[in-house]
């Protein structure tokens, strides 16, 4: 026999967290468990404001209809809404034991920009020592600064950089100007660093500095392709949809050459902890994007390995079903 619970939650964030200039004062989403005989799985439904096309409400209604059906003894497809068919797969990966235990629970700390504070958390990380900055946020010409502050500071660092789009041409050669060429190796990639492809494709060329594709990868003309400068695709599964497609796209980098890296679209503790799962099921030995934990006052659920937030079961969230 089917059984099936939803409940909705929200969780506060830091105060300071500002999505595509709106300030994110909570997360909010779904969590479903299903349960068929002796096996239960859970999934987290979030679509990320500001990032998904859809919003909380349209995915509620299609996650409660896929799951009465689902309940009622049909296999339904998975609901258009990509953070519903995520959840929805990853439940059901869960009750099926299709998605391993193991999980790499490293992350690549998003760092501020000072090198005294990464500095331990470098030393407490098993092997590479990669870190993340966002970059656009501010002029680039002080973006340019810090990056070369912190490789010159740390020889073991590697950077992930992050830019959204952020920069024009004239902004992105500002930023590369003041990192000295000796070091622009060890950025590992800019994800998206200019507001076209075809701009940022050009800047990879000018200033030999790796690019990433993330946003590319959810617009509808986007191909997979080997590119010059280009070593890197970052996968955000709630933005991206089912598992199947998750597992789709890392196979296409790979065959590529390229690297797959799983990224978070700042879930709660459990479907972090799923993420990592997924990290090291599908991209062993890549470090994921998971960082986003420490954004929230709160886990759910399931614990991250070392975290002190307080967690929240399900008597503290509405039920749906």
């Amino acid at each position: 026999m089917r059984q099936a619970q939803i409940w909705r939650y929200q969780l506060p964030m830091d105060a300071g967290v500002v999505l595509r200039e709106r300030r994110l004062k909570t997360r909010d989403g779904l969590l479903v468990r299903l349960r068929e005989g002796e096996n239960e799985g859970w999934g987290e439904i979030a679509p990320l404001p500001g990032f998904s096309a859809e919003t909380l409400d349209e995915t509620q209604a299609q996650t409660l209809g896929w799951v009465n059906a689902w309940r009622a003894g049909d296999n339904p497809a998975w609901p258009a809404a990509p953070s519903a068919a995520f959840g929805l797969s990853c439940a059901a990966a869960e009750l099926t034991q299709v998605l391993p235990a193991a999980a790499d629970y490293r992350a690549a700390p998003l760092c501020t920009g000072d090198p005294d504070a990464l500095i331990p958390v470098l030393e407490a990380m098993p092997g590479e020592k990669v870190a993340k900055i966002k970059v656009g946020l501010y002029e680039a010409v002080r973006d340019g600064m810090v990056v070369n502050l912190l490789l010159e500071a740390l020889p073991a660092l590697t950077l992930r950089l992050d830019a959204n789009r952020g920069w024009t041409p004239l902004k992105a050669q500002q930023f590369a100007k003041y990192v000295s060429p000796a070091r622009r190796s060890r950025i590992a990639f800019i994800e998206e660093p200019c507001k076209t492809r075809e701009q940022s494709r050009a800047f990879a060329a000018e200033t030999g500095i790796a690019i990433a594709w993330d946003e590319s990868l959810r617009e509808s003309d986007f191909v997979f392709a080997a590119e010059p400068g280009l070593t890197a695709v970052i996968i955000k599964p709630t933005l991206t949809g089912s598992l199947d497609i998750v597992r789709g796209q890392v196979a296409q980098a790979h065959a590529l050459g390229l690297e797959a890296i799983i990224s978070s679209s700042i879930e709660s503790s459990l479907g972090l902890t799923q993420l990592a799962r997924i990290a090291a099921w599908l991209t062993p030995g890549v470090i994921p994007g998971l960082d986003t934990l420490s954004l929230m006052q709160a886990q759910l659920v399931r614990r991250w390995p070392g975290s002190v937030l307080p967690c929240l079961d399900t008597q503290s969230l509405e039920p749906l079903l």
